[in-house]
């Protein structure tokens, strides 16, 4: 499964509307990782093959893509401050950020421990 092009307006219907709840309630169907990233950006660019390969390796989560120029509401709402910024989503548990370029295995072990934890 390729990576999903997320809009704000996208993030507010299928994952949180943080304009109505304030309480972090996600309504997706299986856990997430959202890439806030932008296209001038190198580690930005490291990153999306190995989240594109983990797409595929893992079709039991969704990796959102999210252009952080485009969507500078939701960037906003969510501090990003540094690009890449990743956002971890497990389905029972609050979601946690990681602001800067992972490793792939470094990836996949957040994927494993945090994320299918509540698939498995």
């Amino acid at each position: 499964m390729p990576t999903v092009k997320l809009t704000t307006q996208k993030f507010k219907e299928e994952i949180f509307d943080y304009t109505i709840e304030k309480e972090w309630k996600y309504k997706g169907d299986k856990p997430a990782i959202i890439d806030f990233y932008a296209d001038w950006c190198g580690p930005c660019k490291m990153v999306a093959p190995l989240l594109e390969e983990l797409s595929n390796e893992n079709p039991d989560i969704t990796i959102y893509k999210l252009d952080t120029e485009a969507e500078q509401e939701l960037a906003a709402a969510f501090g990003i401050r540094s690009i890449p910024s990743l956002l971890f989503i497990p389905m029972d548990k609050s979601p946690m950020m990681h602001a800067g370029a992972l490793p792939k295995h470094s990836l996949q072990e957040i994927i494993s421990t945090e994320l299918k934890t509540a698939v498995s």
